[in-house]
């Protein structure tokens, strides 16, 4: 997104933004954990994903709690049909 000197990003496109640096973070430092040559640094690049993931969640539980990113509740029919979808692709 191109702003000029005048435009200013509001609170709910910060905190967008954030959450995708998080995102983008949390998958980075997974390729990095599963690439690591040895443990000490596995370990550790594993212990900084946690922190990422830390962080994303309290990104996404305060735009959640401001109405920023809502959650729709799944009927419990359909979160059993794709359980059920789902066993049948791990048994085939």
């Amino acid at each position: 997104m191109m702003m000029d000197q005048n435009t200013r990003m509001t609170d709910k496109e910060k905190m967008a933004d954030l959450l995708s640096c998080e995102k983008f973070l949390a998958g980075n430092y997974n390729t990095y954990c599963m690439e690591a040559a040895t443990t000490s640094v596995r370990s550790c690049l594993c212990t900084i994903l946690t922190d990422v993931h830390s962080m994303q969640e309290g990104v996404f539980e305060e735009m959640n709690s401001r109405g920023w990113y809502p959650l729709e509740t799944a009927e419990e029919t359909k979160v059993q049909a794709e359980k059920q979808k789902f066993a049948q692709t791990v048994s085939a």
